[in-house]
C-alpha cells in the first residue's frame, strides 16, 4: 500500500523557466539511469527478496526514488513553465519557439506532452523496462545496484554542472547525495552475505580462478594487483592461451545419426567453393578510383 504525502522529500526552487534545462534533466526522469528505473529495479527486487533484511532495505529505497521522482519532475515542469502557457494558448509561434528552445529535443516534449514532464530521456527515447537488469541473485543484484547508484551520481554531477540556477543546483545536489547513502546502504547489504562472491551456488574451477590472460600484448603493458602477486598465475605465452582443458581446442560433435550425416555431406558438396578460376564480381564492374587491383582494364 502507498501514501502520498503532498509535501515534497526536498524543497524544489526554480529561478526562471528554461525549457532546454528541462530536457537535460528528463536524463534523470525517465533515462537509464534515472528514479523511475531505480524505483522500479529496487522495488522488484524487493517483492522478490527472501532475507527479511533485505526486502525491507530494497522497498525502503524504491519508495524513496519514487519520492526523487517526483522532486526530479517537478523541476522539469517548474522549468517548462512558461512555454506551457504559451504553447497551450497559442502565443507562441513557430520560429519563436525555436528560438525559444534552441532547437533542442525540447521541441517534441513541448509539442508532445504539453511541457510536462514526460517518462523519456534528454533524447526523447522512452522509457523502457529493458533499464532493469536484475538476475534474481542478491550477491549479483547488489553489486549492480551499487554500480546503479554510481551512475546516476555521476549524472547529476554533470546536470549540476550545467546550470546556475541555486534553487536546482540545491535539489540536485540533495538527490546527488542520496545516490552516495544508498550506495553505502547497497555495500553494506551485499558483505551481509557471507561468503558473497563468487555469485551465485557453484563455485569456480580451481584450475582456471585465478589465470590471468595476457591477451593484448605491446606498448601499454602493465602490471597492477589485477595481474600480478600471489593470486594470479600470468598466462602470457600464446600457445598456451588456447585449449586450457589439454584438448586440441577444435569444436567437434559426438555423434550424428546417419540421415544427419549424409545431408551434411550433400550440404558441403552443393556449397563448396571452386578453387579454379577468377570469376568476374559486380564490384569489379562498378570499379571506380580507389576501388583496388581489378583484372578488368580501365583507363581513368
Amino acid at each position: 500500500m502507498f501514501m502520498h504525502n503532498k509535501r515534497l522529500m526536498y524543497t524544489v526552487r526554480v529561478e526562471r523557466p528554461d525549457p532546454v534545462l528541462a530536457t537535460l534533466m528528463l536524463e534523470q526522469f525517465g533515462g537509464p539511469q534515472g528514479e523511475l528505473a531505480a524505483a522500479m529495479r529496487y522495488f522488484t527486487q524487493g517483492l522478490g527478496e527472501e532475507d527479511a533484511g533485505r526486502k525491507d532495505l530494497l522497498l525502503d529505497i524504491a519508495t524513496e526514488e519514487l519520492s526523487h521522482l517526483e522532486i526530479i519532475g517537478s523541476i522539469v515542469a517548474m522549468l517548462n513553465k512558461g512555454v506551457k502557457g504559451e504553447l497551450a494558448e497559442g502565443m507562441i509561434d513557430v520560429m519563436e519557439m525555436r528560438t525559444l528552445t534552441q532547437n533542442s529535443t525540447s521541441h517534441t516534449e513541448a509539442i508532445l506532452y504539453g511541457g510536462g514532464p514526460a517518462l523519456v530521456n534528454s533524447s526523447g527515447v522512452p522509457w523502457t523496462a529493458a533499464y532493469i537488469d536484475t538476475i534474481g541473485d542478491p550477491t549479483a543484484d547488489f553489486r549492480s545496484n551499487i554500480a546503479a547508484e554510481a551512475r546516476a551520481k555521476l549524472v547529476y554531477e554533470r546536470l549540476i554542472n550545467v546550470t546556475d540556477d541555486p534553487g536546482i543546483k540545491d535539489a540536485l545536489r540533495f538527490l546527488m547525495t542520496r545516490e552516495v547513502a544508498h550506495q553505502k546502504s547497497f555495500e553494506k547489504a551485499l558483505y551481509s552475505i557471507e561468503p558473497n562472491f563468487p555469485p551465485g551456488k557453484l563455485p569456480g574451477d580451481p584450475e582456471f580462478t585465478d589465470l590471468y590472460m595476457d591477451m593484448s600484448q605491446g606498448d601499454g603493458d602493465m602490471d597492477g594487483p589485477w595481474n600480478s602477486g600471489p593470486q594470479w598465475n600470468v598466462i602470457s605465452a600464446r600457445d598456451e592461451q588456447a585449449a586450457l582443458d589439454g584438448g586440441d581446442g577444435m569444436a567437434s560433435v559426438g555423434s550424428l545419426t546417419e540421415s544427419q550425416s549424409e545431408a551434411l555431406e550433400a550440404l558441403a558438396l552443393r556449397t563448396a567453393s571452386v578453387l579454379e578460376g577468377d570469376p568476374t564480381t559486380g564490384a569489379e564492374l562498378g570499379m571506380g578510383p580507389g576501388g583496388g587491383s581489378s583484372k578488368q582494364t580501365t583507363e581513368f
